[in-house]
């Protein structure tokens, strides 16, 4: 059985970082991308960045490109996500996920789901 394991959330001002890890295990995923993606209250779930294991090509949000960071530790099967100049936007729920399409930033393309993590920055 798939589990991916989220954690780093937390509170954090304005322009400061973070860094959530999600550890993934009960199967092999070199051939499925990873991806994460954020939930704020009353809002839909969107996608934030991808990477895939096998070639490590990465996709991110106009939102958060050059602010986010998307990689993965294959040796270890976690995926980080490093959040830098954060902004009060950027407040949500954070999940990880397995992708079943290369490349795909759609929610219902992603099968396999973390509990996920709060991110809270305050301005």
């Amino acid at each position: 059985q798939v589990q991916l394991v989220e954690s780093g959330g937390g509170l954090v001002q304005a322009g400061g970082s973070l860094r959530l890890s999600c550890a993934a295990s009960g199967r092999t995923f070199s051939t499925y991308p990873m991806g994460w993606f954020r939930q704020a209250p009353g809002k839909e779930r969107e996608f934030v960045a991808a990477i895939e294991w096998s070639d490590g090509i990465t996709s991110y949000r106009n939102s958060v490109r050059g602010r986010f960071t998307i990689s993965r530790d294959n040796a270890k099967n976690t995926v980080y996500l490093q959040m830098n100049s954060l902004k009060p936007e950027d407040t949500a729920v954070y999940y990880c996920a397995v992708g079943l399409v290369s490349g795909s930033m759609r929610p219902n393309e992603y099968d396999y789901w973390g509990q996920g993590t709060q991110v809270t920055v305050s301005s």
